[in-house]
């Protein structure tokens, strides 16, 4: 006898349905951080406007096949949200000095700033949210949601990038 009647250990297992819920209901709430961020720019870019200048900014002088590659997306779709932002003085296109056939995206003054402007809107508004965890929480939702970016093949952010967890 002797056999231990206590409550059952908590089962940690979940189901892959289960993660996929929980992570399309976290996935919500970040889309609509990332919405109400841009918002305040009265329209002055896309979410995937803002996509392809928070890549620029994590990657200093990528060619269209590059940026296209990183963004998932076809080179014609790059060249169109590329042109789009030329437009608008967002970004800069220059000769590549090793390649002269290639040329090398970058961001402008203004590109930059925008980022910077919109990544601190979203940074704040993720430290509320973040705060309203309970603190013995946090260790593994950090680690859940790193794992969950490394299966993306999502790149760590540069360290001197303006844009960390901009996007």
């Amino acid at each position: 006898m002797g056999a231990d009647v206590g409550p059952p250990a908590a089962d940690h297992h979940h189901g892959d349905d289960e993660v996929v819920e929980a992570v399309l209901r976290a996935s919500r709430v970040l889309v609509a951080v990332s919405v109400r961020s841009l918002s305040a720019l009265d329209d002055a870019v896309t979410p995937t406007q803002f996509r392809t200048l928070v890549v620029l900014d994590g990657h200093d002088g990528v060619n269209l096949n590059q940026l296209a590659d990183i963004l998932g997306v076809n080179a014609s779709t790059a060249m169109r949200t590329i042109d789009r932002l030329l437009a608008a003085d967002l970004v800069t296109r220059t000769e590549n000095p090793a390649n002269r056939r290639q040329v090398l995206l970058g961001l402008t003054k203004q590109g930059a700033r925008l980022v910077a402007r919109v990544t601190s809107r979203r940074r704040k508004e993720i430290a509320r949210i973040v705060a309203a965890v309970p603190e013995r929480q946090r260790g593994p939702l950090v680690a859940a949601l790193r794992a969950f970016a490394d299966a993306a093949g999502e790149p760590d952010p540069r360290p001197d990038a303006v844009s960390v967890l901009g996007w």
